[in-house]
Parts: C-alpha cells; structure tokens; sequence
C-alpha cells in the first residue's frame, strides 16, 4: 500500500456486480451540459450481430494460430527470424482481447451464457481469467473518475496533496510504479503472468474468482503441454514469451492512455456523475485505421463508457452519426507520447500534472 487514499474494499464488493457491465448506467445530468442522456440517445446502437460478431473472432483466432504456427515451425527448423512473425501475432492477440473485454460486456453476442463461454475459451488465449477479470472491469466501469472509490481495476493515481503526504519510502514507491519501465515493462508482464494466476484483489470476495482463475490456469496445462510436445520447451518459449509481452504492454498501454491523459476527469463523490466521468474521463484515442482495427476500436472509449453494451464494431457508428462526440477527449498517437509524465492528478488546476509541475507548483 503506498497511499492513504479511500480504496474499494473486495469484501465489500456485491456478488453481483459483474451485472453492472450487462447494463448502461448513464443518466442525466447537468453537468454533462450536452445530451440529457447519452443512454437514450445511443440505445440504437447496441444490438449485435451474431454473423459479424462470429466473423470477428474468426478473422482474428484463425490470423493469431497461424502465426504462432509459422514461427514456431521456422524456430524449429533454425530460421530464428520466424520470430519477426511474433510482432503481428502479438497484435492479434490484443484483439483477442479486445473480444474477449466485449464479451465481458454482454455484447459480442445477444445471449450472455454464449458471451460467456466464449470469454472464458478467450482467455485461456489472453491468460486472462475472464469471470475474475470481468468483475474487477465491472467495478471499473462503475467507478472510474472517482477519487473516493479508487483501488480496483485501475491504474493507481494519487493526487498532488496524497503524494505530498506520503513519507519519503512512500514517495519513491510510488516514483517506482510510475516509471514508464515498471509501468509499460515489468508491470504488463508481472499483471499478466503472475498477478492473474490468483484473485488478486477480489480473494475474499467468494468463490467465484478463485473458481474463474483456478480453472483458466488447469485450462492452459493442455494446450500448453501440447504445443511444448509439438515444438519443445524452447521453441515454445522463443514463440510465447515475446508475443505474451508485447501483447500486455501494448494492452497496458491503451488503458493508460485511455484515462491518464491531461484534461482527464476526476472527482469526489459528492460531485461524481456517471456520465460526466464517462465522457470527461475517457479519452478518443484516435488512431490510424490498421491501429483502431487491431485494437477493436477500444480507442473509442468515451463512447464505450457511456453506453457500454454497444460492440465494438458499431463504435465508429456512433461517431459518423454524433460528430459532436469526435473531439471530445481526442489525443492523437503523437500526442499519447506526451501522457506518460502524467502521473498526479492536480485538484487545483483540475488536470493530470507530472512530478516536475507538482513539484513548481509547491
């Protein structure tokens, strides 16, 4: 722990909170000083399509095992730049992700046990334990933005006066966290091979989680023990290891940049909104088309969290038909450079600030 800031107690979490992604939750308010509710104003877009969603996950699963194929047979037989085909792989397997987080969503499909089961068969690709992590992504959507109900599914960010409280061992944790090296390099790598083997977070929150990443671990033996017995251990690990990392750093990335950008929104509980946090603090990550696909328009996360069962391929839809909404909390992939110094949010100036201007400031 290395705040005093209020956290989301896990014992306190209700059972069925994963039942706040099934739903949108946006309501009106005049702070949102635009539509009186996006809910009504988007509820058009958030019917699937069986066909597109099943063609999504075939363009995607069927691209991802092909070119772990290929490497592994080139690393098999000597030819080590196979490994170059790790890179692409690593891209698809963020989109397998990205389908998995809307299946999460109850919005891949129609019926939500089908969402289900392919989250879970999803994650054993994703070494994400889907029930586990949909319930942590659930207390994310209900509480982004807020500054009283931070700790679960988020990336840790202290206000300037929280840091400035902190003793000096204090300070240096949180400086360490910070690092873009920990942050987008041994964080990713740690999150996704170590930290999702447990509940972490949730461990007494009942059953449920520790059923969701017990299972996803006795899940991977087989696959893995086959491909081990196909390629050998190394080849193996020549193949996963660098699509692994690469695919949860990027992964890391963009959900950083999703929310830790400057003119971000963050808020007490007395003045929390829903909507306001949903459309405020979320940012247009506006990337070129071949980005946006590979990432299933995740970058489109203001809209996302304003109406969160609509799937992802009816995102830009939203955009072509509200142009008002394209600029909202738009950043650039130049400009998304810029928000790795963001690290405190400032309650004065009402912006994400680095270090160095917390530290002018004082």
């Amino acid at each position: 722990m290395i705040s005093p800031r209020p956290a989301v107690c896990p014992a306190l979490l209700p059972r069925n909170v994963e039942n706040l992604l099934q739903t949108d939750t946006a309501t009106p308010s005049a702070a949102d000083g635009s539509k009186p509710s996006w809910t009504v104003a988007l509820a058009q877009y958030r019917e699937p399509s069986t066909a597109r969603s099943t063609f999504e996950i075939a363009v995607t699963a069927v691209p991802f095992v092909g070119l772990w194929a290929l490497a592994a047979v080139a690393v098999v037989h000597g030819y080590w730049w196979g490994l170059v085909l790790t890179i692409p792989a690593a891209g698809f397997l963020v989109r397998l992700f990205a389908l998995q987080h809307d299946c999460g969503h109850g919005t891949l499909f129609s019926r939500r046990g089908l969402n289900d089961w392919t989250g879970r068969v999803l994650g054993v690709f994703t070494l994400t334990p889907y029930d586990y992590w949909r319930r942590t992504h659930a207390v994310h959507h209900a509480t982004a933005g807020n500054l009283d109900k931070r700790g679960i599914g988020d990336v840790n960010t202290l206000t300037v006066r929280e840091f400035r409280a902190l003793p000096w061992l204090g300070r240096v944790r949180y400086r360490l966290y910070r690092h873009p090296l920990v942050m987008f390099g041994l964080g990713p790598a740690w999150l996704f091979l170590c930290q999702y083997r447990l509940p972490v977070g949730l461990m007494r929150a009942g059953a449920q989680p520790w059923v969701s990443t017990i299972a996803t671990n006795f899940a991977l033996v087989v696959p893995v023990a086959a491909m081990i017995w196909l390629v050998g251990l190394w080849p193996f690990l020549a193949v996963q290891v660098p699509i692994t990392l690469l695919a949860a750093t990027a992964g890391v990335w963009l959900f950083y940049v999703q929310h830790q950008f400057e003119e971000t929104h963050w808020s007490g509980e007395g003045e929390w909104s829903f909507q306001h946090a949903a459309l405020h603090g979320s940012s247009h990550y506006d990337l070129p088309w071949p980005l946006r696909w590979i990432t299933g328009n995740i970058g489109i996360h203001h809209v996302h969290h304003l109406s969160a069962k609509i799937p992802f391929y009816r995102l830009p839809e939203v955009l072509r038909d509200h142009p008002d909404l394209r600029n909202v909390g738009r950043i650039t992939l130049l400009e998304s450079l810029k928000c790795v110094k963001l690290v405190l949010w400032d309650e004065n100036a009402r912006r994400l600030v680095s270090f160095r201007e917390a530290r002018v400031a004082a």
